[in-house]
């Protein structure tokens, strides 16, 4: 239309993040949820928690573009509850690993294809020297795999030697995770 002129419009503030201290939510060493000391029965509430869930140096936070509030976690945030074995191309990241690919299911049903960026570790107890296995889910949050998952990660061991020592450990998108001493 003659005589229109179009301005641009003004950039849009965006809003302050409220920090709301800490939140009165805690995810116990099993991966349940409680609010106020209550268990958070509902999954999809519990999934959308974890879909916002970040951690820093500080602590672990539920963080949105408007609020951030602390919570507490005893472990991890997430547990790996089942594993999917493959051969050939990596669902992750379509890479050609040209060997097995293991995709872990997290208790929020996040799948985790271990690789480079989602490493296993193994911690050990230092009191009873039993392992304790790790999955990276995302940004410094991991998940405890457990026990059953664990004795199936067993299962696919091979050994192979690691900075001279003999070690077992899973392949997986074409990186090698050792899970104990080929000695054990």
């Amino acid at each position: 239309m003659p005589g229109l002129a179009l301005t641009p419009s003004a950039p849009r503030r965006r809003p302050v993040q409220v920090l709301c201290g800490d939140l009165a939510i805690r995810i116990a060493r099993d991966g349940t949820w409680y609010y106020q000391g209550s268990p958070i029965r509902r999954k999809e509430l519990v999934c959308l928690f974890a879909s916002c869930l970040k951690r820093d140096a500080e602590g672990y936070w539920l963080e949105t573009p408007a609020e951030r509030g602390r919570i507490e976690v005893e472990d991890v945030p997430f547990l790996a509850v089942e594993l999917f074995w493959s051969k050939g191309p990596c669902p992750a990241c379509a890479c050609d690993s040209g060997g097995q690919v293991l995709t872990f299911r997290t208790n929020v049903d996040e799948m985790v294809t271990a690789g480079k960026d989602h490493p296993i570790r193994v911690a050990r107890d230092i009191i009873t020297c039993q392992p304790t296995p790790y999955l990276m889910v995302r940004d410094g949050l991991e998940a405890r795999i457990g026990r059953a998952v664990y004795y199936e990660l067993v299962a696919l061991a091979v050994p192979e030697v690691v900075h001279g020592e003999r070690v077992l450990g899973v392949w997986s998108a074409g990186e090698f995770f050792p899970l104990g001493s080929a000695e054990e």
